[in-house]
């Protein structure tokens, strides 16, 4: 059964930015006050990834290796806590997971994951920017997410598409790799 393209959109993107700027100001307030304020900030910044994460998985219509993508992702978070490198690293380490999830799960182009690529970096631009001129975690929380919204307006291409514009002759591919694996099986029995 063939499941139809999922991909998320700008204004459903405008809405994710809006709430993951009200939970990561709301839970960094709320882990500065347990913590420090630099433990608190990586919190948020985990956990609004991880989080990101399963909202962009949710949403594609790919269904193999999310156990994986989010295996992959919390050993990138155990390392990154491990190493605990700059702030700077840190962020930038969990916004290169979203890209590669999105690169993944939703661009079947190369153009199209590289331009994926320059909202990520362009994002986190944006989150300094934001910061240094509000110093409103909110607004860094909210331009970060805002960049990232424009990930639906991106043409990922469609898998459909692509085949449509590539046919194969499917059934004249698998004949072809039976006879190449039937001879290879051939080669290496008379080879005893």
């Amino acid at each position: 059964m063939e499941r139809a393209m999922n991909k998320p959109t700008f204004w459903e993107g405008v809405v994710v930015a809006l709430f993951a700027g009200i939970a990561g100001a709301g839970g960094f307030y709320a882990f500065a006050a347990l913590c420090s304020g630099a433990v608190a900030i990586r919190i948020v910044i985990g956990g609004l990834t991880f989080v990101y994460t399963l909202y962009l998985l949710g949403r594609s219509p790919e269904r193999v290796g999310r156990a994986t993508a989010l295996l992959a992702g919390g050993l990138l978070s155990a390392a990154v806590w491990l190493f605990y490198p700059p702030l700077f690293l840190f962020l930038l380490a969990h916004a290169l997971y979203i890209w590669l999830i999105r690169a993944l799960y939703f661009h079947s182009r190369l153009f199209s994951s590289l331009a994926d690529l320059g909202l990520c970096l362009f994002g986190i631009a944006s989150a300094f920017w934001a910061f240094d001129r509000t110093g409103s975690l909110f607004m860094t929380v909210w331009c970060f997410f805002l960049i990232q919204a424009l990930f639906g307006v991106l043409s990922g291409g469609n898998p459909q598409a692509a085949d449509a514009a590539f046919p194969a002759d499917g059934e004249a591919d698998f004949n072809r790799a039976y006879r190449a694996a039937e001879a290879t099986v051939r080669k290496l029995s008379n080879s005893n």
